[in-house]
């Protein structure tokens, strides 16, 4: 039931969504020193990966996919969000690149704020955490979101191959 609640709660932020403009805003990294502003992102697709505030191995190889898989897609930009502290962050991105001394960029979505923004549905319980879903907002050149997808669990994402559907879908 709480599935299905998720799902028309979705579906009716989504319809509401597509008609609007996002308003700018800013993100700051903690795996380096870079910031993200919608507003000076003009010109290409924004892919925004909402990750739980956990630690969670799906979250982990989600982003590693869509990290080692980018250059496929030259004109979307991916943007990895978590809403954990600055610590908890910068443990996660070692851990996640350890193997392979890669230097990934994460973002900080302070308390969830942007999720909040963008409709994210809250309620999730996962690793004795309440937290919102896993989500994929993509906004196009002109900072609209054309597309969105809420997953019902931690192992429900939007994938890579997906994307590139869509994309090709969208230029075509």
């Amino acid at each position: 039931m709480k599935v299905l609640l998720v799902t028309l709660l979705t579906l009716f932020i989504s319809t509401q969504i597509y008609s609007q403009k996002v308003k700018n805003f800013t993100l700051q990294s903690v795996t380096n020193d870079k910031e993200f502003t919608l507003n000076e992102a003009k010109g290409r697709y924004i892919a925004l990966h909402f990750l739980l505030k956990t630690e969670c191995p799906v979250c982990m190889r989600h982003t590693m996919n869509y990290y080692n898989r980018a250059g496929e897609l030259p004109n979307v930009e991916q943007l990895f969000i978590k809403p954990d502290t600055d610590a908890e962050i910068q443990e996660w991105a070692d851990d996640l690149s350890k193997d392979d001394g890669i230097d990934i960029t994460i973002y900080q979505d302070k308390e969830a704020q942007l999720a909040r923004k963008f409709k994210i549905p809250h309620g999730y319980f996962f690793h004795k955490q309440l937290v919102h879903y896993p989500a994929f907002i993509l906004l196009n050149e002109k900072g609209k979101e054309v597309f969105r997808y809420v997953g019902k669990n931690n192992r429900d994402r939007y994938s890579f191959d997906q994307l590139v559907e869509k994309m090709n879908k969208i230029n075509n």
